[in-house]
């Protein structure tokens, strides 16, 4: 689960980069149930915040990066972001984002994984994330498509000091690596990786990219808001023994989440 103590190397925060806000705002606002609060507009600069029952739960802003496509980005608590960038590019990894300041807020930096999988980090200062996690309607997991597992837990375990099981896949599919933070039980668990096929991440080209589950009550409700106001579905809903049920899910403009009505335990 994820929780708001916001330990070092758990997911803290995410925001949307979309080519169109106030479409996106109206997309999400009817499948998840936020309200988008914009911050301001003008030639530099359109976005803002999304808030279920008051409290935030994302942020979203104008796609600006030339050739990039629409996607959710995650960001994972650092106690130094200047730290952290300098242990990415020692580990392979590529600063897109250098550590910059917001204010008094805290410092953010956006990077690349070895094989182009694109993350975050937050340092915070009076912000220390989003502030609703683990309920319907916000942030309950984070997950990252990979052509390399191994490599990726490499990577990131070196760089978080996550801690990893497997859990094997019906069918005997492989397996999906769980994600906890260090020192943390797993009942902390905050993630997944799964190794795919570069013919499985036609969306990116065959680059990893990670992509946030969204909780909600009813995932076919859910899903039918997502057809129903110009989204898609990649995957399901479809059952999954211990977790609940799911579908991976793209809105308008392509960008990739999950939906899932967890088990109940």
């Amino acid at each position: 689960m994820i929780t708001t103590d916001y330990v070092p190397g758990s997911p803290c925060w995410l925001d949307l980069g979309a080519p169109d806000v106030p479409a996106a705002a109206a997309f999400y606002g009817a499948v998840l149930g936020w309200d988008y609060e914009s911050m301001g507009e003008s030639e530099d600069f359109e976005g803002g915040m999304f808030k279920k029952d008051g409290k935030i739960v994302a942020g979203l802003g104008k796609l600006t990066e030339e050739g990039a496509r629409p996607a959710w980005m995650l960001y994972y608590s650092v106690t130094d972001a200047d730290a952290t960038t300098q242990a990415v590019q020692q580990a392979g990894g590529t600063v897109r984002v250098a550590p910059m300041g917001l204010d008094d807020w805290g410092r953010m930096a956006q990077y690349s994984d070895p094989l182009g999988g694109q993350f975050a980090v937050w340092e915070p200062g009076t912000n220390k994330g989003v502030e609703l996690v683990d309920q319907p309607g916000s942030l309950s997991w984070t997950e990252l498509y990979t052509t390399d597992a191994a490599g990726a837990r490499g990577f990131y375990g070196g760089l978080f000091g996550w801690q990893f099981s497997d859990m094997p896949l019906p069918g005997g599919g492989g397996a999906y690596t769980l994600i906890t933070p260090a020192g943390l039980p797993e009942d902390r668990m905050h993630g997944g990786l799964m190794q795919l096929g570069k013919e499985d991440l036609a969306m990116t080209g065959g680059r990893p990219y990670w992509h946030p589950v969204f909780a909600v009550e009813d995932c076919d409700a859910a899903v039918a808001q997502v057809t129903g106001n110009g989204g898609s579905v990649q995957m399901g809903p479809v059952d999954m023994e211990g977790v609940g049920r799911l579908a991976v899910c793209l809105d308008p403009a392509n960008a990739d989440f999950v939906v899932l009505a967890p088990s109940e335990s």
